[in-house]
């Protein structure tokens, strides 16, 4: 009869069912027992048995479906319309199926959330059109003669933090060395800051010689000297904010032999540099984030430049300073600790093999 031993569960099949109908039966006829303590016997109890025996006289056994045949909340038949509609008529323009729900309501046309737009739509092989593809920029190379060694190559930025709603700072960076050069604190970003940070830069890199003074004044009344044969010797790497492509700024870097070199809009990755520098400065020292006073973050800056550039191991640029980086000991460092790793190995395995002892 398909039975095992042990207590019934509460859902069985047909099969099971019956072969415990017939047990039940079968005590009745042979041994004079009641359907409840044959019920009782078999563990079951005996209203279930009842309402078996009246599903077995009406050929029933096999259990229904649990619920109705179609959800209570289940769409309508003109909803479904309506959704193909909707998409038919605002799918060129809204390409979304979010989009298309919240038009529904809007046009007060359909009542339904996102996702079930989404499942009409499949479920009527409704494809909404897809955006095109925004066409890749190819990433401009550095010019050929921006060596990749210390001091030619600078990186800027604005950035802010949140103590000072209104501010901002703006860092200069050298790419190579990852030198923090210099750093300005204004309510304001305008060229204005871009030149006071470059010629702060310029100083503490040791080439102030650079602000020609004179050819600025020539450049800023739109004077363009001939003949001059003094090519850039600097590169300044940025994204393209107005400060950096305005006018104003474009003569200072000119006057002061600098070129400019723009990311691609829209991609920082360009600019990873600075990214990456502002990410590390705001997460390893997250209280400049609670300071209210600019003169006081200006300081703070100053005081963690020091740090930085003196102190912190870079692991971009194989754990030295930017320091050492930046004013060529760090090859030396690196290769003094390549050698050192060698004799510490070497040492080991010497006193290992002094040391050696066979097993008893």
């Amino acid at each position: 009869m398909g039975l095992t031993a042990g207590p019934v569960p509460p859902r069985v099949d047909a099969t099971v069912k019956a072969g415990l109908l017939t047990l039940v039966a079968h005590a009745q006829a042979e041994g004079g027992w009641s359907l409840r303590k044959a019920s009782h016997t078999l563990g079951l109890d005996h209203a279930r048995v009842l309402r078996w025996l009246d599903r077995a006289a009406a050929d029933r056994l096999v259990d229904a479906k649990p619920g109705p045949q179609v959800p209570q909340h289940a769409l309508l038949d003109w909803e479904r319309a309506a959704i193909v509609k909707l998409a038919e008529q605002w799918g060129e323009i809204d390409r979304s199926h979010r989009k298309l729900a919240h038009r529904g309501s809007r046009l007060e046309l359909v009542y339904v959330s996102e996702s079930t737009v989404l499942r009409v739509l499949v479920a009527e092989g409704v494809h909404l059109p897809e955006r095109p593809a925004r066409e890749r920029r190819e990433k401009r190379p550095f010019p050929l003669w921006a060596e990749l060694v210390p001091g030619v190559i600078f990186i800027y930025d604005f950035t802010h933090f949140a103590g000072l709603p209104g501010w901002c700072a703006i860092a200069v960076i050298d790419v190579v060395s990852r030198k923090w050069l210099s750093t300005v604190v204004s309510a304001e970003e305008s060229s204005t800051q871009v030149e006071v940070a470059f010629t702060r830069a310029l100083v503490e890199d040791g080439k102030e010689y650079l602000l020609d003074q004179a050819l600025l004044d020539e450049l800023a009344h739109g004077v363009v000297p001939d003949n001059d044969e003094r090519v850039p010797v600097l590169l300044a790497v940025s994204d393209n904010g107005p400060q950096m492509t305005s006018k104003a700024t474009s003569v200072f870097m000119a006057g002061a032999r600098i070129a400019q070199h723009f990311g691609r809009p829209g991609t920082p990755n360009d600019q990873a540099w600075v990214e990456s520098f502002f990410g590390h400065l705001k997460g390893e020292f997250p209280h400049l984030d609670k300071i209210t006073d600019p003169g006081d973050l200006e300081a703070e800056l100053d005081r963690l430049r020091g740090f930085w550039n003196g102190t912190r191991l870079h692991e971009g640029i194989g754990y030295v300073t930017p320091n050492d980086e930046h004013e060529g000991r760090g090859e030396a460092i690196r290769a003094a600790r390549r050698a050192g790793l060698r004799n510490a190995h070497d040492t080991r395995v010497a006193t290992r093999r002094q040391l050696h002892q066979d097993h008893p």
